[in-house]
This record gives structure tokens, sequence and C-alpha cells, in this order.
């Protein structure tokens, strides 16, 4: 009986070990299916970190761009306090140069004045002087007369050798208006001489006011060299040092590609933010110059050789004078005075280059600027 317990209890541990292998396999294939999913998430996890690092270096450098804007618009926001404070300084010594240089008008038309009359006392000298000469010249022949007369009286008073009382009477006559001839003579000779001498002081002060005159209106010609001078320095301080925008003579020059597109004569966008620098600089150094001063900035318009014949420009000539006016119309609404301002097309006539080739076309395509008197 033991021995059918102990057969009975091999055959059940026989027959349960398949079941246990089964199990254990289930349960290796279900740990390497767990390794495989949590390997699996890992990976993935990995890459989403990964395009989040590269997401937040992305952001810290568009952040470190924007502090960079930043600082350079609050340094622009400084230069800009900078220049209105420099405008403010610049409008007092402006007021300032105006007041002088009407007072400095006022004397000039007193000296004008002045001058006028001098000129009409001159004629009125030149008339009496005249007269003085004729009155003169009719003094010395009635003297000859009288001398004539007295010698062919002594004459014959020496042949006859006897003197009558109406004789002597008639020589002391003769005598006296002799006299009085001679004093009227010295007379009218003290009257030439002043007038001579008045007539020198006329000339001294013509001469005078004339150098006056002169010296005043160099004085308004190197004033307004001086503010043009000014304006030419300072635009090209704020247009910076760029080969198409040069100063040539007394002249500003633009290409006119700086300005206009080829054929055209409307404005572009970076031609009219260099017309609004130049307004600017120019309202700034306009303040500076007196009123009195009849100043102009003339805008010359210039083409190359080349023929243009279009609808809206039939030569050259329409296409430079158009381009002038559309620069006159935008500094007018830029504020400069309408008055101020003059507008000229000048075609192709007036090359700065006698080339054919590219570069010397180019250069004569331009747009002059020129401060000026009226």
């Amino acid at each position: 009986m033991s021995l059918s317990r102990s057969r009975r209890r091999s055959h059940l541990q026989t027959e349960a070990w398949p079941g246990y292998v089964d199990v254990l396999s289930t349960l290796l294939l279900v740990v390497v299916f767990v390794l495989v999913v949590f390997v699996l998430a890992q990976f993935f996890l990995a890459q989403a970190l990964s395009g989040k690092d590269k997401a937040l270096d992305a952001l810290n450098r568009q952040v470190a761009e924007l502090a960079q804007m930043l600082a350079l618009e609050q340094r622009a926001n400084a230069d800009l306090r900078a220049n209105v404070a420099q405008l403010s300084t610049s409008l007092s010594e402006a007021a300032q140069a105006r007041d002088q240089l009407a007072l400095i008008e006022g004397k000039a038309a007193e000296n004008e004045k002045a001058l006028d009359d001098a000129r009409q006392r001159i004629v009125i000298l030149e008339g009496q002087l005249k007269q003085n000469e004729d009155e003169i010249a009719k003094r010395d022949s009635l003297l000859a007369d009288q001398q004539d007369r007295l010698v062919s009286n002594t004459a014959e008073l020496e042949n006859e050798r006897k003197l009558t009382t109406q004789a002597r009477s008639q020589l002391d006559l003769l005598n006296q208006q002799m006299l009085a001839l001679r004093r009227q003579l010295g007379r009218l000779e003290e009257a030439l001489q002043a007038a001579e001498a008045k007539d020198k002081n006329s000339q001294a002060q013509i001469s005078d006011l004339g150098k006056r005159l002169n010296l005043a209106l160099a004085q308004k010609v190197e004033e307004l060299a001086r503010y043009r001078s000014e304006f030419f320095g300072r635009l090209r301080e704020a247009l910076g040092n760029r080969p198409d925008i040069r100063i040539v003579g007394d002249r500003f020059v633009f290409q006119s590609e700086v300005l206009f597109p080829s054929g055209s004569a409307e404005l572009n966008d970076a031609g009219r933010q260099q017309l609004t620098t130049l307004s600017a600089t120019l309202l700034d150094i306009s303040k500076k110059i007196p009123t009195d001063l009849k100043w102009i900035l003339r805008v010359d318009g210039h083409t190359d050789k080349v023929p243009i014949r279009t609808a809206q420009f039939p030569s050259n000539w329409e296409l430079s004078a158009a381009r002038a006016i559309a620069v006159t119309k935008f500094l007018v609404t830029q504020g400069i005075p309408a008055e101020r301002l003059a507008a000229a097309g000048f075609g192709e006539f007036q090359p700065l280059e006698e080339r054919d080739d590219e570069i010397a076309l180019r250069r004569n395509r331009r747009i002059e600027l020129k401060l000026t008197e009226r």
C-alpha cells in the first residue's frame, strides 16, 4: 500500500512538470515583452526630450536677440534725445543770427539811401560848377576888354601927355572896376575850390559807401557759403559715406537709382528715406539762416544719353523734369517751404561723363541739389 502511494505521488509529479514549464515560458515571454515595451518607451521619450531641448535652445536664442534689439532701441532713444537737445541749441543760435542780420540789413538800407543822396548832390554840384565856369569865362572876357581899354587909354594919355580930370576919373573908375573884377574873380576861385573840395568829399563818401555795400554783399555770400558747407557736411554725416551719394563742387549729387526705379519718376522707399533725412537736415540748417537771406534749394534732374520714348515721357526732358518735380513735392510734404525750392530738368545735355560705358551712363543719371541765392 505504501508502494502504491509512492507511485501515485511520482506520477502526479511527472504530470505537473510540463505545466510549470509552460507557466515559466509564458512568464518569460511576458517579461521579455515588458522589457521591449520599456526599451521602446525609453527611446521615444529620449527623442521627445531631444526635440524639446532643441526648441528650448531656439527660444533662448530668440530671447537673446530680443535683448540685443531692446538695447539697440534704448541707445537709439538716447541718441534721439541728444539730437533734440542739439536742435534746441541750434534754434536759439539761429534766432540770434536772424536778429543780427536784420540789424545789418537796416544799416545797408540806410547806406543805400545815403548813397542816392550823395549822387544827387554830385549832380547838383556839377551843374553849379558848370555855371561857375561859364561865369568865370564871362568875367575873364570882361576883364580882358577892360584891360584893352586901359591900355588904350594909357597910350592916349602918354601921347597927349596931358591928363584931364575926366581922364583921371575914368582911370580911377577903371582901376576900381578892375579891383572889383579881381575880387569877384577871387571869390569865384574860392567858390570853385570849395565846390571841388565838396566834390572830392562826395566822391570819397560814394567810394566808402560802395566799399561798405560790397563788404555787406560779400558777407552775405560768405554766410550763405558757410551755411551751404554746414548743410552738405551734416547731410554727409546723416546719409553716410555712400558711393552713390557724393558732393560735386557746390552740389550734392544723388544717383537716380537711389531715388527712382529705372525709367520712372515715382520715388521708391529707399529714396523717400534718404530725402526724409535730407529734409530734416535742411530744416535744422534753415533755422540758422537769417530770413532776409534769399536762399533756395535748387533740384536739378539729369538723365543719360539713352533716349526714352514712352506715353508718359516722350523724351529725357520730361523724365528729368518729372523727377526733379517729384523730389521737390516730397520735400514740400516734409515741411520745406515751397518758396524755398526750385525744380529744373536738364535732360541728357549736362553730362558729367562723355563716355558711353555703363559706369558713365550711371554717373550721368542723377539728381543734384544746390543751396544758392534767389
